[in-house]
């Protein structure tokens, strides 16, 4: 009687040591679980990009059109491992700038002087990147009539023969050397006189001088569109053949960083940097202040 009293216990007490390690294993296995759905994946971090800077010369007309406030941050969307510094000069200084290797690469308008640069070894290629139009302006009423020459040339020289007075920018920049070329195809070899001042400035600068003298001036159409709210003087000539403004992108020769400058050379020529150039005005004015004709 106690042997079988023995081995009723015995086996009571195995059955309870099994049930007590199956609640135990399954309150370890529901703990995991919490564990599991609670806790997050380890973020793994991406490896930073390393940046180095690239020096774009370019001129004032396009800093003050405003086309680099998109055209740079699009860019660096396109290239994070650039950074695109923008020194806003004359074009005859960006070229200088150029030469003396203080640029990677250029963002200039005036393509005989750009050729130039080129031929001479200083840039390894030149593409064309955009274009707009020049336009003359000056005060309401336009008393010296230069509206209605036939000619840019012609409406420049109306201004000179009645009573107008001229600002120049005087800066060796794309737009001083397309209105010298313009004075000379007049038949003026050296303006000069009370009646033409040179401002030494950029071109929103010139703008808002000639405004507040109520004079005339030469300007590229952007940058006078982008002040357009901020001046008192109106398009008074435009429209003809010789008043068209083409840039071009150059990459400067042995620049400090080549890489660099020709990613943004062709970038700037690609469909995508077209693409934002052919939409930067669009919304504001209507109708896009640059043409984009990269080939």
């Amino acid at each position: 009687m106690g042997r079988v009293r023995f081995t009723l216990v015995s086996k009571l007490s195995i059955l309870l040591l099994v049930v007590l390690m199956a609640v135990v294993l399954l309150g370890c296995s529901d703990a995991t679980m919490e564990a599991d759905v609670g806790s997050e994946a380890p973020e793994i971090e991406s490896p930073e990009v390393e940046q180095t800077e690239i020096i774009l010369a370019s001129t004032t007309s396009t800093q003050d059109s405003g086309l680099f406030d998109v055209l740079i941050p699009a860019f660096h969307e396109a290239y994070p491992e650039y950074i695109a510094k923008v020194v806003a000069v004359g074009t005859g200084e960006a070229l200088t700038m150029g030469e003396n290797k203080d640029a990677d690469v250029l963002l200039v308008h005036a393509k005989s002087s750009e050729g130039e640069f080129v031929a001479d070894g200083f840039g390894i290629e030149r593409k064309d990147v955009m274009y707009n139009d020049f336009v003359v302006v000056g005060p309401d009423g336009d008393s010296a009539e230069a509206g209605s020459a036939a000619t840019a040339a012609e409406a420049l020289k109306a201004i000179m023969d009645n009573g107008g007075t001229f600002y120049s920018r005087g800066d060796d920049s794309g737009t001083n050397k397309k209105e010298l070329f313009l004075w000379a195809t007049a038949g003026v070899e050296t303006p000069e006189g009370d009646w033409y001042l040179a401002t030494g400035q950029g071109m929103g600068d010139t703008l808002k001088i000639a405004s507040e003298k109520q004079g005339y001036t030469l300007t590229d159409r952007a940058t006078f569109l982008n002040l357009l709210d901020a001046l008192d003087i109106g398009v008074v000539y435009e429209g003809s053949d010789d008043l068209f403004n083409q840039y071009g992108v150059i990459v400067v020769t042995d620049a400090t960083n080549m890489e660099g400058a020709q990613a943004f050379s062709d970038w700037i020529t690609s469909a995508e940097g077209q693409a934002v150039i052919v939409d930067y005005g669009v919304d504001t004015f209507g109708e896009p202040l640059f043409v984009p004709n990269a080939k």
